[in-house]
Formats: C-alpha cells, structure tokens, sequence
C-alpha cells in the first residue's frame, strides 16, 4: 500500500517536472521532496524517474503510477470531505479564464454543486495573468486559466493549439485588421510578438473582455483574432502559413491554488477538475455545442 503523502509528492513532481518547483508547490524542500520520491521507488521496487541535471521525467513505472497516484488521491480527499462534511469549507473564490465559460466551466461547476450544494461559490472570469497575481494577493482561491509563455503556475492541466481564427468565406485584407481582449492578455501578447516577426501591415480594429466579442468581430470578417481551438464555432476557419501568418504559440492551461490553504472544500474541488480533465484523456475542453 502506498503512503497517501509520498503519492501527492510524486503527483506534484510529475506535473511541475522537477523536484526544486514540486518543493515550492508543497511548501517544503527539495532535500524532503528527494527523500519522499526515494522511500516511494523503494516501496515500488524500481525507478519512477529518469533524472538528470535539468529536469526529470517519468519512466514507463512512473506513467502507470501516474494515474493510480491521481485516482487515489482523488477518492481520499473525497472520502474525507463526506465524512467531515464541509464545515470548514464555507465559501471558495473561483478564477477562470474567460475562453473556459461556455462548457467546460460549466460543467466543472454543476459536477461540483451536485455534490457539495452547501459550498458558496464566488466566480471572477479574468485574463490568467490577473488571476494568478489575485492568488498572491489572496483574493482567490483557485484559478485556472491558459498561458502562452513558459513559466509554470502551478498544476498544467493541457496544452492547446492557439490559432488565428477568421470568417469561413471573407477575403484577408492585405493590411491584417485585429481583434484582440485589452492588455494584460496572453493571447493578445503572443498575437504581436508573432506579428512582430513577420513582414505583414496589422491595425487593432477590435478591442473587446469578452470571447463572444473578438469571435463576432470575426465571424463577421471584420478581424482576424487568436483563439484556442476549442474556442472555434461555426462561421470561423484557421489561418496560417498559407495566408502568410506567423505561427502561434500553444495555449497552455493551469490550475494553481493557494498553497496555504489546506481546506476539504478546496481539495474537492481540485479533484473535481483534475477529474474532467483526465476523463477527456486530457483533450483540453468540450468544443462549443455550436460546434458539434
């Protein structure tokens, strides 16, 4: 039987990709992190990862591990909070990136309402730049959002194409018109990096918070903006190399917590979201029903 704390340590270096960003995920250090990883390959009999000075990565052990490692989890946290109760739950303070609002967010919350009914909700649908600095600043709970840089925040859930997207049978002005969210915004920043990069004239004509905004702009074939995939509806086709556009950088999608914060309700939740996205295999979200 494996120890429930060596498996949450092995689920976090897993999904950080080192032992230093697992440390600071769990709030301890890499000398403890380093001794719980070896006390779990004793007790597997064989090496659950391969190491090396800059990163390491699961062996065929280690990917079968994986998945039980996040079922039990999972089914302990769940256990523990129908035992206790959400008496130290109350309210929990949710942050979303705006593209995850038609399906997938829904979703994620009526699976959660339907078993915790009594834990108050509060929504902010931001940018996830916004959202990961409410975190430090402990406005939020949780956020989940998607990135086009590097840097990890957190746990990564998927990774998605980031594509142009514009009207299915509207010609491509020679001087690109755009429709872009307001700054800070990952999409709009990885948009003029790559426009930067390329030989083509481009004019903001578009400003809009909201995805249902920058889609209709081009939809109507007004702009060109950039999009993950799953946000792709009916009327919207991709742009790339043929139409002479730079190509985008993947989407990234996170989900970070407040490290202090050690609460039942919260862990639920966590466990309600890492279990859509392993359901779908890690797909990234349900397409919009406009889509289907």
């Amino acid at each position: 039987m494996f120890e429930t704390d060596l498996l949450r340590t092995f689920v976090a270096v897993a999904e950080t990709g080192g032992f230093t960003r697992a440390a600071n995920t769990l709030n301890s250090t890499q000398s403890t992190i380093s001794a719980q990883i070896q006390r779990l390959e004793n007790d597997a009999g064989r090496p659950l990862f391969l190491r090396s000075t800059r990163s390491v990565q699961l062996t065929s052990a280690g990917e079968t591990l994986l998945s039980y490692a996040r079922t039990i989890i999972r089914l302990n946290e769940d256990a523990r909070l129908r035992i206790t109760g959400n008496g130290d739950g109350g309210r929990l303070r949710i942050g979303a990136g705006e593209d995850l609002t038609e399906t997938w967010l829904p979703d994620v919350l009526q699976s959660f309402r339907d078993r915790y009914a009594d834990v108050e909700l509060e929504l902010d649908i931001n940018v996830g730049s916004n959202l990961f600095a409410k975190l430090e600043t402990q406005e939020l709970d949780l956020a989940i959002a998607g990135l086009c840089s590097h840097d990890a925040h957190g746990r990564r859930l998927w990774t998605e194409p980031l594509q142009w997207a514009f009207a299915t049978d509207a010609e491509l002005p020679d001087v690109l018109p755009l429709a872009l969210f307001p700054e800070p915004c990952p999409y709009r920043d990885a948009a003029l990096r790559a426009l930067a990069s390329c030989q083509r004239s481009w004019r903001v004509t578009c400003v809009s918070s909201s995805l249902s905004g920058v889609r209709a702009a081009a939809t109507a074939g007004l702009a060109i903006t950039p999009l993950p995939k799953h946000a792709f509806t009916s009327g919207l086709r991709p742009l790339g190399k043929k139409e002479g556009l730079p190509p985008l950088p993947p989407v990234e999608y996170f989900l970070q917590v407040r490290q202090t914060d050690t609460r039942d309700s919260l862990a639920a939740f966590v466990s309600v979201i890492q279990n859509k996205a392993d359901s779908s295999r890690l797909a990234g979200p349900r397409r919009s029903r406009k889509n289907a």
